[in-house]
């Protein structure tokens, strides 16, 4: 059966057939199948990097050994963290959906370099796969964490040195995806697309690609640095070789914290275009919105300090990045309130999009605000290393850009595939998924007050129940995955045909052409006359 036949529409870009069979998409320049390509493998390793996390909250589900050894939990830890971190989190929206829709938003066919497109890609698969070599090869799979701090990571027999080199070829697949980016906004806008008309998704992938561009070369300056020092011994991080591993601390976290920003900023450009096509209301705020995404990029690359309050810095650098916390947390506010005020007196519609969309804005506001007592040197000083920065980081990864993810798959995938997922499944699934999180990850928030440390194998008796609630929690969160899974891709495959191009009612360009978009996006160039949540203006009732 043909797509045509699948989808019960015209095929658009599925029936590009300029080389038969997987080499059609693994060699193919087309936006759209490159963020398809990269959407099926973040999602991959998204399963993979929940799976270990189940398995390590069974570890941790009642004291001391449950089904694995300390020395397995420190790999499973660390495999845990480098697959949802560089694998998933920070390609997962701008590779997958800044993709498949960027050019799309702005009225262009592709974007500006096709072939360096396609080499990102690439790259990431390769660094991926370099990873996974190194679970299976040399001394095993790393257990150092995914910061991969020295000294201790320069000193392990484990397979640190491959995992740290894969870690660096992905990061070069980062970096050519946010030259491509900013070239494509700034060059291929279609007439009257002026910025004032972008869509708030463009802008979040915009500032997401200036911060890819600046910071992800020195995490691969840093990364070589460990390679260097495990293999040649030059001493540069080592006290024992006269070294300062205070640096690698201050490299590591000048990119990783800005690396937050990679992973959130493109899930707040996906609420952003959610919240107004479900609450049928133009967005408030605009400018405020937009400019609020660069100010996060530029505030949020000056922050890194805040990760070392308790490793011997200065007093005043730790007044410094105390306040500077307290400072990126205005324009994140920001957002906030305009997508609160965007709901006040709208027409909601509560369908699975939205659902997922509304869940972000609680989650991330609950890891932003907790984020702010690890912000503050006096709170921090008593939570640091503890489970409560486990539930924070949780809270705005996961619950942030993680949830965004899944309103973006619900909103956008229907688009692409030509077919609709059943409704009902997917709100049980968000139901299920919700309360398990929070019972999973506000519970390590009250057993890190309570002073249980992360990253430890085992656990004081006192610290049993409070777990074992944790665990439950992961086993409900990952039921409503498992239903949310089926159901989406059951409906890609074989739900009710969309054949209409505008499902949703929303005033961007990618709802303006054909159900699945056709290979070259436009017939010809659009002309824009009217901003991207201008309903009335769009002829959208």
């Amino acid at each position: 059966m043909n797509r045509s036949e699948r989808t019960g529409s015209a095929a658009g870009f599925w029936s590009d057939t300029e080389k038969g069979g997987i080499g059609a998409w693994l060699l193919s320049t087309d936006h759209k199948r490159i963020g398809l390509l990269y959407f099926w493998s973040v999602f991959g390793f998204f399963l993979v990097g929940v799976v270990l996390g189940l398995i390590l909250r069974l570890e941790l589900m009642a004291p001391g050994r449950t089904i694995m050894g300390p020395d397995a939990y420190n790999a499973f830890f660390t495999v845990h963290g480098v697959v949802m971190i560089f694998l998933f989190i920070i390609p997962g929206i701008p590779g997958a959906f800044g993709n498949m829709l960027m050019p799309i938003q702005i009225g262009a066919r592709d974007v500006a370099f096709p072939r360096l497109n396609l080499l990102s890609w690439w790259l990431y698969a390769t660094g991926a796969g370099v990873i996974l070599l190194s679970l299976v090869t040399g001394g095993g799979p790393p257990d150092t964490g995914w910061t991969f701090y020295l000294p201790f990571s320069g000193r392990t027999a484990t397979n640190v040195s491959l995992a740290v080199f894969g870690v660096f070829i992905v990061g070069f697949s980062s970096i050519l995806t946010g030259i491509n980016f900013v070239t494509t906004i700034h060059r291929l806008r279609a007439e009257g697309m002026s910025w004032g008309r972008l869509p708030l998704f463009v802008w979040s992938l915009y500032a997401t690609a200036w911060v890819q561009i600046l910071a992800t070369p020195i995490l691969g300056i840093t990364l070589v640095l460990i390679i260097a020092e495990r293999i040649l011994g030059v001493g540069l991080f080592d006290p024992s070789r006269g070294g300062d591993p205070l640096m690698y601390q201050h490299l590591f976290w000048i990119y990783s914290h800005p690396a937050v920003y990679i992973m959130v900023l493109p899930a707040m450009g996906v609420v952003s275009e959610i919240i107004p096509v479900f609450a049928r209301k133009p967005i408030f705020g605009y400018k405020m919105i937009a400019f609020s995404s660069l100010a996060i990029a530029a505030a949020g690359s000056l922050v890194w300090g805040h990760h070392m309050f308790t490793s011997g810095i200065s007093d005043t650098a730790v007044l410094v990045f105390s306040f500077l916390t307290f400072i990126v947390a205005i324009p994140s506010a920001i957002k906030v309130f305009n997508w609160v005020s965007t709901l006040y007196r709208g027409s909601i519609s509560l369908d699975p999009p939205m659902l997922f969309a509304l869940s972000f804005i609680l989650l991330f506001s609950i890891g932003g605000l907790t984020g702010l007592i690890l912000g503050a040197a006096a709170t921090d000083v008593h939570v640091h290393d503890t489970h409560f920065v486990v539930g924070h980081f949780h809270y705005v990864m996961f619950g942030g850009a993680g949830f965004a993810f899944f309103a973006a798959m619900h909103y956008w995938l229907p688009k692409f595939y030509g077919r609709m997922y059943a409704r009902r499944p997917a709100v049980i699934a968000w139901i299920l998924m919700f309360v398990g999180f929070n019972i999973l990850y506000f519970t390590m928030k009250v057993l890190g007050i309570k002073g249980m440390p992360r990253r430890y194998y085992d656990y004081l008796p006192e610290f049993a129940t409070l777990n074992l609630v944790s665990t439950i929690g992961s086993w409900i969160l990952a039921l409503g995955l498992a239903v949310m899974l089926v159901n989406l891709f059951r409906g890609l495959w074989k739900g009710e045909p969309v054949t209409e191009a505008n499902p949703w009612g929303g005033a961007t360009l990618e709802w303006t052409i054909p159900t699945p978009p056709p290979t070259e996006n436009f017939a010809e160039e659009p002309v824009v006359t009217h901003g991207p949540y201008d309903f009335r203006r769009a002829g959208i009732p």
